[in-house]
């Protein structure tokens, strides 16, 4: 049996970036699907990059995904240029492709849609993470 093409087997690592936390996720693109996975801390803006190293090792990703945020009307915040640093900073130490990937509604469909999951133990910051990189997946089929 053939092996499927290499195109439809990637992995990807989403992030929501925060000033003191930064969710992380993983997905397939094969499957469409996306899974919470960990919070990587932050400190002044400066992300864990020793724990976004071990991540990008364990997983090895074909390509990163963040969270961008924007107003509602799509004008920019204080937080997107951090984000987009973000990609950049990842971008420039991995040498992976980085995604953009609008987050607007993330958290709020996570603090109302999964707030349960959140209550039960889960961390929102890695739940943020998976809205994103689901949304980025699903906007990315064929």
């Amino acid at each position: 049996m053939a092996a499927p093409s290499a195109g439809m087997q990637k992995t990807l690592l989403g992030f929501d970036y925060g000033r003191r936390r930064i969710g992380v996720a993983v997905g397939q693109q094969v499957t469409g699907s996306a899974s919470a996975l960990t919070t990587v801390s932050a400190r002044d803006g400066q992300p864990d990059w020793p724990a976004i190293t071990r991540l990008i090792e364990e997983w090895k990703p074909d390509a990163l995904v963040v969270g961008i945020p924007y107003h509602m009307d799509g004008s920019e915040q204080d937080m997107t240029r951090a984000a987009q640093r973000f990609c950049r900073q990842l971008e420039g130490r991995y040498h992976l492709p980085v995604h953009p990937a609008d987050e607007r509604l993330s958290s709020w469909v996570v603090e109302t849609g999964l707030a349960a999951s959140a209550k039960a133990g889960r961390a929102i910051d890695p739940l943020s993470a998976q809205v994103i990189l689901q949304d980025w997946l699903q906007q990315k089929e064929p």
